[in-house]
């Protein structure tokens, strides 16, 4: 009996080559650092690896479970509260003013939802959805009873440098398992109600769900000191820049390299961010290759491919989207909370779809969607692109200006257009990703 026919698959070009194409990555940087400044390289490269963790949690989504989630600058503004409520230094006064009325809204909301489970367990028909109806207004009456004059109180004291609660004072790295956490937690509740649309339906929800965290964060001043932003975090193990440059032992070591101390201290603190970042990007990367070597992954990619084949063969197909979304939104909050940390600041109105959402999933188009190296090199690339633009747009529009007379209107007109070069260089890059490499620059196998 002759043997099945195989069909082969398609064979990458040498230029999709992931070795060539993370050199050419690193030559760039490299290039950066000698052509402008080594800080500006380095700065370059630590948001290259945070985005580049913010793509892998998008391929968890897109990728392995074909999930279009527009949400993702919430689950990564989630991952920068966390930092803030984990890293800042507790409000003794704010907590002395309304904390007590905070602790008791939280056991009124408890035992509302302990309520309601009871009065539908044990009532049936018309009976159970009165019953459930009363207690639902009584605790929202109870709530606002408590919460909304512990809240005024602690907004009101020191509003101009606290006027919230603060954190727990932990070490900054913490944040990040509580950002992935609580963005985990809220994937898992958004995803019992919206996992299960339609792909264009869960876009529009999850982008409104993403709006409402947002609101959240900025009006909750109580929680997150709204938009009056939290600054002055503290990221120990890595320093502040201003502690190393006034430490007579780092200057010393400056001046005997020969070195600005001042230069110094920023390249110092960048590389101990990057190897914190690196640590974490590798971890993240062996952990989702081994997750779609293994049989989840595979049958991930079936349920992608084929859902409702999969879902013939007894896979439970909502489940296992559950799972990607969660899995995929815990990375982009762990993302959320190492780009609070870097910044020292949280600042809720720097989160916009164009830099958190639709950014990060031109990172994974063109990387290669499915494949997780493909998706870190489209993070790297994307996010290159994304800073030099401007400085790429003046420096053209520079030059044609030079063939230009000086008070030519077409002069001032292509000045002011220049930092929205951005943009449409964005546009350009992924159509042309779309008609040359559909598939990515590294496709999935």
């Amino acid at each position: 009996m002759s043997q099945p026919t195989r069909v082969a698959a398609a064979q990458p070009t040498i230029w999709q080559n992931p070795a060539l194409l993370f050199a050419i990555m690193a030559a760039l940087l490299i290039a950066t650092g000698f052509g402008q400044s080594w800080l500006l390289a380095l700065t370059i490269l630590q948001l290259c690896m945070i985005s580049a963790i913010m793509t892998l949690g998008v391929n968890v989504q897109w990728g392995y479970a074909g999930l279009f989630n527009a949400g993702t600058m919430g689950f990564v503004a989630l991952g920068g509260m966390a930092a803030v409520l984990v890293a800042h230094d507790p409000v003794p006064e704010a907590w002395a003013a309304g904390g007590a009325g905070i602790a008791l809204s939280a056991v009124v909301i408890g035992g509302t939802i302990a309520a309601v489970l009871l009065v539908r367990a044990k009532l049936k028909g018309l009976a159970r959805m009165l019953a459930t109806v009363a207690v639902l207004v009584a605790g929202y009456i109870l709530f606002g009873q408590a919460f909304g004059p512990a809240t005024d109180a602690i907004e009101a004291v020191n509003p101009a440098q606290t006027g919230f609660l603060g954190g727990m004072g932990f070490l900054i790295l913490f944040g990040w398992l509580l950002g992935g956490l609580l963005a985990a937690g809220a994937a898992w509740i958004i995803g019992k109600i919206a996992i299960g649309l339609r792909s264009d339906y869960l876009a529009i929800a999850t982008l409104g769900i993403a709006e409402i965290i947002l609101a959240i964060i900025k009006n909750e001043d109580w929680l997150t000191r709204g938009v009056k932003n939290v600054t002055g975090l503290p990221r120990y193990p890595v320093p502040y820049e201003v502690d190393l440059q006034t430490d007579p032992a780092f200057i010393e070591l400056a001046t005997s390299w020969g070195m600005e101390p001042n230069t110094l201290a920023g390249i110092t603190v960048k590389l101990a961010f990057i190897g914190l970042f690196a640590i974490v990007l590798v971890t993240l990367v062996y952990l989702a290759e081994r997750a779609l070597q293994s049989p989840w992954g595979r049958m991930m990619r079936a349920i992608r491919d084929r859902p409702d084949a999969a879902a013939a063969m007894g896979k439970d197909v909502k489940r296992r989207h559950l799972q990607a979304f969660v899995i995929g939104s815990a990375i982009c909050g762990i993302a959320g909370a190492m780009l609070v940390t870097v910044d020292g600041q949280f600042t809720p109105g720097s989160y916009q779809p164009l830099r958190f959402t639709f950014l990060v999933l031109v990172m994974v188009v063109v990387g290669g969607s499915g494949n997780n190296l493909g998706s870190v090199l489209g993070g790297f690339l994307i996010w290159f692109v994304w800073v030099q633009s401007e400085a790429a747009g003046f420096a053209l529009v520079e030059a044609v200006s030079t063939l230009l007379a000086e008070d030519s209107p077409l002069r001032g007109h292509l000045t002011q257009a220049a930092p929205h070069l951005r943009p449409v260089l964005m546009g350009l890059i992924l159509v042309l990703a779309l008609r040359f490499a559909p598939r990515g620059l590294i496709p999935e196998r």
